[in-house]
């Protein structure tokens, strides 16, 4: 099955990809790999929501960072895609890095981060097994709450 097709079975329409905010490109390809600048997770050309992650008043529950960085994870094959010429020219993901904008007491960054990988193992299956890093930072751009980059394998 292709990846546009198993994007189809789960009822997944790529977005647009997302312009850069500064000096770089969306993705670029190098060899077999093709490598994403970091993907926040824009929907429509703005962010769903703003600040750190963490319980309480006033910051971006964990659960809805997840959602947010699925969102991140879908602007990244977007973007993969762009750089090669088609979303079923991409086989696989190899690397993830996960950034989230989160207060200091919060450790669940690998959970958030989950939502990325979860849905590159729905589209890929066994091909979206990736090595992976989940990190806490204090601000990420446009204050954002979670930020995905990715490096995918490509023919």
């Amino acid at each position: 099955m292709t990846v546009s097709q198993k994007l189809a079975d789960l009822g997944i329409d790529l977005p647009d990809v997302v312009p850069p905010v500064a000096a770089y490109v969306p993705a670029k390809a190098h060899g077999d790999l093709v490598f994403t600048a970091g993907q926040l997770p824009m929907v429509s050309g703005a962010l769903p929501a703003t600040g750190k992650v963490g319980d309480g008043h006033g910051l971006v529950p964990a659960g809805d960072a997840k959602a947010y960085a699925r969102q991140c994870a879908l602007n990244a094959i977007a973007a993969a895609a762009a750089a090669v010429g088609g979303v079923d020219r991409l086989t696989g993901v190899v690397k993830v890095t996960g950034f989230v904008a989160s207060v200091p007491e919060f450790t669940g960054q690998p959970g958030v981060i989950n939502g990325a990988s979860e849905l590159f193992g729905e589209v890929f299956g066994e091909a979206g097994r990736h090595a992976r890093s989940a990190v806490g930072v204090p601000v990420l751009p446009l204050d954002a709450p979670v930020e995905v980059e990715v490096v995918f394998s490509f023919a």
